[in-house]
């Protein structure tokens, strides 16, 4: 698998220098404030892909461990986004303590075991049980429903939605092996998806989706943009244990989640009076602003690839 992995990789990054030079040339040569913008957009997005392929093969070489902590640091950081964005009282402390120091390192410990049954269920069923307790017990009811639902949806989308991605490492699938390559393909279909999408919406963008959302979403950006990456996800068929035809549609039915992925989080981001989840990120908002497509593709991709391919 290593030589696959390395193949992978090297197409990766020769991929992303033509993407950096090319960017490079039209930041030289845009002369509008609209295309400036537009370049730097761009060249945001190509800037954040070297940050994630780099972590990406530090993972591989690393192993399995480092991966998981990874993406469960990515958990952390959106987790506090989410959260410190999120209206809260002092009564709700107890709450979000639970959430950051207790589900969300348990919910990757049981990655790291192998344990399954349990990662499906704590945070949707105790998590979802406990924490609510853990604020009615403080005994301020105002405004309660909205606060114990906005962090057991803080916790939903930033933890347990994105552990579905390192989680693909431990599918038991017959005569399969390639946990590691399941997660390159699921990163890989998402992020171009998304670039691909902003490329082909300033292309050829016309009709929105939903402009008081996301004003930059539009149908063509979405249509020519993910058959695009679905095409790429079909190309990839040989690192998985697909056919060509499924790899396809596990890849349409990839970028469809991450598209709504973005919207309900932009619609979040915008009910909140906010532009980006945060400032990590140079020139393109916080962790949770790339992960946003992730926390809704990862659970589909890994839920399809378990009931149909695994034990």
């Amino acid at each position: 698998m290593s030589d696959t992995v390395s193949i992978l990789f090297g197409g990766v990054f020769a991929l992303l220098l033509i993407a950096s030079a090319s960017g490079f040339v039209l930041s030289r040569r845009v002369t509008s404030e609209a295309g400036r913008v537009t370049v730097d957009n761009l060249n945001a997005r190509i800037k954040a892909w070297w940050v994630m392929i780099a972590i990406f093969a530090v993972a591989f070489i690393v192993g399995k461990t480092v991966t998981i902590v990874l993406f469960a640091l990515a958990s952390f950081y959106s987790l506090r986004e989410f959260l410190s964005l999120t209206p809260t009282r002092p009564e709700d402390h107890g709450s979000i303590v639970a959430a950051f120091y207790l589900f969300l390192p348990l919910q990757y410990w049981l990655i790291a075991t192998d344990w399954q049954t349990l990662f499906s269920i704590l945070i949707p069923v105790w998590a979802f049980l406990l924490l609510p307790v853990l604020a009615v017990l403080r005994g301020e009811t105002r405004d309660f429903l909205m606060r114990a639902a906005g962090i057991q949806w803080a916790l939903m989308l930033t933890v347990y939605c994105i552990s579905h991605a390192p989680a693909l490492l431990i599918l038991d699938i017959p005569g399969y092996s390639g946990g590691f390559l399941l997660l390159f393909f699921l990163i890989t279909v998402v992020q171009l998806s998304d670039v691909l999408q902003y490329v082909f919406g300033k292309l050829f963008g016309r009709r929105k989706v939903a402009p008081r959302i996301s004003p930059a979403k539009t149908w063509e950006g979405l249509v020519g943009g993910g058959l695009s990456a679905a095409a790429v996800g079909a190309g990839l068929w040989w690192i998985t244990p697909f056919a060509p035809w499924q790899a396809a549609l596990i890849s349409l039915a990839i970028v469809v989640a991450g598209f709504i992925g973005g919207l309900v989080l932009s619609a979040i981001k915008r009910s909140l009076g906010a532009k980006d989840w945060g400032t990590m990120i140079e020139g393109h908002g916080g962790t949770l602003d790339r992960m946003d497509s992730v926390s809704f593709a990862a659970p589909v991709m890994f839920h399809l690839t378990n009931f149909f391919f695994g034990v």
